[in-house]
């Protein structure tokens, strides 16, 4: 997972406070391999989450629970909103669009 988030020089103590917490939670959950967050090298206000799951269905029970609804949720709904879910090629298969 690579969840992306731009966050003002204003928001970056309550931010990182938030993050702290969620990788916590989620670096506990059954599944997680690893949890890291980075900033962007050439744009200091852009940074991510960056998650290494077991699988997809891994990471999507770490979303679930009481915890996680108070802790992680909030927290992913500051994302840019985008498509966070990625995984190797050799593992996706064909990857055909959606149908909406």
């Amino acid at each position: 997972m690579i969840n992306r988030f731009r966050v003002p020089d204003d928001r970056e103590a309550e931010f990182g406070e938030r993050m702290r917490a969620a990788i916590e939670l989620l670096a506990g959950k059954p599944g997680c391999e690893a949890v890291d967050l980075v900033r962007n090298l050439d744009e200091p206000g852009l940074w991510a989450l960056v998650g290494r799951w077991r699988d997809v269905g891994s990471y999507r029970r770490a979303l679930n629970g009481y915890d996680s609804k108070m802790i992680i949720v909030p927290v992913l709904s500051l994302a840019i909103d985008e498509p966070s879910a990625y995984d190797e090629p050799q593992r996706v298969g064909e990857n055909l669009p959606r149908i909406t």
